[in-house]
């Protein structure tokens, strides 16, 4: 099979770009998909330096922390406003409620935003999105620390929140795009745990920044942080998608030969008659609308997708809950300041940290089932598993112990076990969805983006009230339930999921599709290899 590597043999490593004609005669025996001798089938050569996947570990464990650290700067954004409470209340004469809208409205911007966002970058590519949106959140972010009115206040955190859902969704596709999955658990171990250690330590930081300086600048701080991502993202982030760089190639070859060109995703796609929404089209407007549909098909017809992002949605909202219900537990109950009131989070970003350190150990025994040939995506889920039994323990411990008659260092400590749980169970299936759904990496997260965000909008609403109702034990036991309902899915999806997922359509056709582009691939290099030698 001649495909697009014939019309690239000559091209050197510093200029991928630049295309050398005089191989064209050698097409002739093009594989045609769909339509016979009228399109070419551009795909990635082994080794092609322009192929994320073919990236040194050096710069993609580099472009894995530029998009790692922007989770962090958005994250931390939505959270340190919480420790502010006080002297935001004072000057803009508002209820705590009012006051809690901050928080939803900055997390709800992550609900709205993915469903156009993920779209928007299978369709143009990631790095577009990452200049253009991450400069809009640290315009608004700054315009945060000079309003002068509490409307204009919640308006501009609801926008940096919808233009900030575009890294939150579209970064885990970054990885996706430059990690197999036997590369990709230790890199997504890094990037998921951003999305929580950004909530636990912001209250920590603004908690300190509001006591030395006042609450405006903590969305000042906040604005550099996140401008100082901007600024390195836009000048060393590559594109990375490889659908998108294989149609820019399939165009300029078309465009320099005269010769329809298409890439092998689009040719697998019309020759299997799918399209993730049904036709073949590949119109702008149909592409987009399809794409558009996708995370709410994926959240709402695949039960996969749909149960996982409940769970990871159920521990997201709780995040954001203790946002509110720390600063009961432990300014209102304890007298504490914000900056030490603050330190509470620190239990949980603890557990966090080991819960990173026990994901990095256990990479290794997918490594070795990898080697033996029997990873498969069920083989991400047992850390889930034992997170599962962990965080209901962890919550009940810390809903009977955070009372002013027990020692702080009680509740504290044992809210250390939720942060650990917190992470296996968001790492493992996180690795698992992704490698389950594949080429869909930006509406899968996007779809599970859209329902955590729901969650966590919501929670912090009604924790003034549950807390004043409940009391402190009963209103922290209220989550801990919810874990347990949830307990059962990751040992149900390790026993069961190889059959469901081939019973739902987009898993299937991921499969299928990436199993056609392997065997493309693998039936050039075997053409290829009597011609080298």
């Amino acid at each position: 099979m001649a495909i697009f590597s014939l019309l690239e043999r000559r091209i050197g490593p510093g200029n991928p770009s630049v295309f050398d004609m005089s191989d064209i005669s050698c097409c002739s025996q093009c594989a045609e998909m769909g339509q016979q001798q009228q399109h070419r089938i551009v795909e990635f050569l082994p080794g092609d330096p322009t192929n994320p996947m073919e990236f040194s570990a050096a710069k993609k464990w580099f472009i894995t922390s530029i998009v790692t650290t922007s989770i962090l700067a958005i994250t931390l954004t939505s959270s340190a406003y919480s420790s502010s409470a006080v002297q935001v209340m004072a000057e803009f004469d508002v209820s705590s409620e009012v006051f809690a809208l901050g928080i939803s409205l900055f997390v709800l911007g992550f609900a709205v935003g993915p469903a156009l966002w993920a779209p928007l970058s299978e369709l143009y590519g990631r790095q577009v999105l990452f200049v253009v949106t991450h400069g809009f959140v640290t315009a608004f972010v700054a315009a945060s620390a000079g309003c002068n009115s509490m409307a204009s206040l919640l308006v501009f955190r609801f926008l940096a929140g919808t233009f900030g859902a575009s890294p939150m969704t579209n970064s885990g596709g970054v990885i996706a795009d430059m990690f197999p999955p036997a590369q990709r658990g230790l890199a997504l171990t890094f990037f998921s745990a951003a999305p929580f250690m950004g909530p636990v330590f912001g209250p920590v930081i603004g908690g300190f920044v509001t006591e030395t300086v006042g609450w405006r600048w903590v969305h000042g701080v906040c604005a550099i942080f996140v401008g100082l991502v901007w600024i390195a993202g836009s000048l060393l982030l590559p594109e990375t998608y490889g659908p998108v760089l294989l149609s820019r190639r399939a165009a300029a070859l078309t465009r320099e030969t005269g010769r329809q060109h298409v890439s092998v995703l689009h040719a697998a796609r019309a020759g299997s008659g799918s399209g993730s929404g049904g036709g073949g089209s590949s119109s702008p407007a149909a592409v987009f609308g399809r794409a558009l549909r996708r995370p709410w098909a994926l959240l709402f017809l695949e039960p996969i997708v749909l149960v996982a992002s409940t769970y990871l949605a159920i521990l997201y909202g709780i995040i954001y809950m203790f946002l509110g219900a720390f600063p009961i537990v432990y300014q209102r109950n304890r007298g504490w300041s914000p900056g030490v009131g603050g330190l509470a989070f620190l239990g949980l970003a603890v557990g966090m940290l080991l819960g990173l350190a026990y994901t990095v150990l256990d990479n290794g025994r997918y490594q070795r089932l990898l080697a033996a040939g029997r990873a498969t995506p069920e083989s991400r889920l047992p850390p889930a598993m034992l997170g599962a039994l962990v965080l209901p323990a962890s919550m009940f411990a810390f809903a009977w112990t955070n009372g002013p008659g027990v020692h702080w260092a009680a509740s504290i400590v044992l809210s250390a076990p939720f942060g650990f749980g917190c992470v296996l169970v968001f790492l493992s299936i996180l690795n698992y969805l992704l490698d389950a759904y594949t080429i869909y990496a930006a509406s899968v997260l996007a779809a599970g983006a859209i329902l955590r965000s729901f969650f966590a909008t919501a929670f912090p609403l009604f924790v003034s009230q549950m807390y004043a109702n409940l009391g402190i034990h009963w209103a922290s036991s209220v989550p801990a339930f919810l874990t347990v309902l949830c307990m059962p899915f990751p040992f149900l999806v390790y026993r069961y999921g190889a059959a469901l997922r081939m019973k739902c359509r987009y898993a299937h056709e991921a499969a299928m599709l990436l199993a056609k582009m392997r065997g493309t691939q693998s039936g050039e290099a075997a053409e290829e290899t009597p011609a080298s030698a």
